[in-house]
């Protein structure tokens, strides 16, 4: 919603506190020294309640934050039959080890209300949001994929709180040569907390986000239309800038990021198909630490849960001032899916990372949709150094 309190629904009750079945621990993954950043399962924060209709489609892809209070919220993407998606907003609660064990429903954040938030083959969805805390503009932007008559579209609101959401609209991308970025469809978007360089040196604020460059035809087929010298045509990872002073002085000046820069292709056999970017980064001593999605498999058009996919997650570190430098880049999975929770589910063999939390020590939580149905947590550990750096 756009203002005021979370909202709740039939089958959901504000304060209720939800325990998964599969306790913290209950899966291991042990380091590999080709995978310095791989993770150990924490457990599952948070299920699907078959029971209750509007999320008979699964709980799955959250954004966590920690709020002013110093709690952390999760924002899962729910969603109910036919593929309809709200964003939902609950507190995690830790056990006396400081483990995530699971969660106090709170309500929902942001339902589809906005034209460009609905459509005709759905009915509408918000999805897969992104929170980042941005320290010069002092809040919460918040980048999710709006769901509208044109296919998915990245757009933003903002907080203070949590609880009050002011929607900005579309993200607003512009042109470059012949290709319009605001005709693609574009997912997987978040800003980096911190201000860093733009292209030409100055300081701005980035966002990573993935245009897919299959355009529809008059004759309903696809085809490729990459910007000029772009030989990827893959989906891939990019960068927009927006000038540091323009979002202080005019925060909707967010939704207008501009000097689109393509950064990051598919490299690696369990990346061939596509990549997308995953949380919102970390700045750690190494730089900003970026978990990202890659896909093998095969994609059936026109199908909303695909079959023939299998997602696993892998990690990048950017330079601090010039994000476009990958310092380091895993060549294998750092988390792939091996539980029977991330095997079977709405989408069978998916791990997909969308929430980072930082827990000192060099310790981060990931939080991530497992299978398109559940919620789960795993932990890495950053390196004191980068392997070959």
């Amino acid at each position: 919603m756009a203002n005021g309190s979370p909202r709740h629904r039939a089958g959901r009750t504000a304060g209720a506190v939800r325990t998964p079945l599969t306790s913290p621990g209950t899966h291991q993954l042990d380091a590999s020294p080709l995978s310095p950043f791989a993770h150990v399962r924490l457990g599952v924060v948070m299920r699907a309640d078959l029971q209750a209709p509007h999320e008979v489609w699964g709980v799955l892809n959250p954004a966590v934050a920690r709020g002013r209070d110093g709690e952390l919220y999760l924002f899962p993407r729910v969603v109910a039959a036919g593929n309809y998606s709200r964003i939902g907003i609950a507190r995690v609660r830790f056990d006396a080890a400081g483990l995530p064990m699971g969660v106090e429903w709170l309500g929902y954040a942001l339902e589809p209300e906005q034209p460009y938030e609905k459509n005709p083959k759905t009915g509408g969805g918000v999805e897969d949001p992104r929170i980042t805390f941005i320290d010069p503009l002092d809040c919460y932007v918040m980048a999710y994929t709006a769901y509208g008559p044109e296919g998915p579209r990245v757009a933003l609101a903002v907080s203070h709180d949590f609880f009050d959401w002011r929607r900005l609209g579309l993200v607003r991308f512009g042109a470059q040569g012949r290709v319009d970025f605001d005709r693609l469809s574009n997912k997987d978007a978040a800003f980096f907390p911190q201000a860093v360089n733009d292209p030409d040196g100055r300081s701005a604020l980035a966002l990573f986000h993935r245009p897919s460059f299959r355009v529809q035809t008059a004759t309903g087929r696809r085809r490729p239309m990459v910007p000029d010298g772009l030989r990827e045509r893959r989906d891939s990872m990019w960068l927009a800038y927006v000038p540091l002073e323009a979002a202080q002085a005019d925060i909707a000046a967010l939704t207008v990021p501009r000097k689109p820069t393509f950064f990051a292709g598919p490299e690696q056999p369990w990346e061939r198909l596509k990549i997308g970017g995953g949380p919102a980064p970390v700045l750690t001593p190494h730089g900003w630490l970026l978990v990202y999605h890659g896909v093998r498999g095969r994609i059936v058009e026109g199908v909303d849960h695909q079959p023939h996919v299998h997602y696993s997650a892998g990690v990048m570190v950017l330079d601090r001032w010039d994000p476009r430098m990958v310092r380091y880049r895993s060549r294998s999975p750092v988390l792939q899916p091996e539980s029977d929770d991330e095997r079977y589910g709405i989408v069978p063999n998916v791990v997909f990372p969308t929430g980072l939390d930082p827990r000192g020590d060099g310790r981060i939580d990931v939080y991530y949709g497992m299978a398109d149905f559940a919620i789960g947590v795993a932990q890495m550990a950053v390196p004191e150094q980068l392997p070959g750096v």
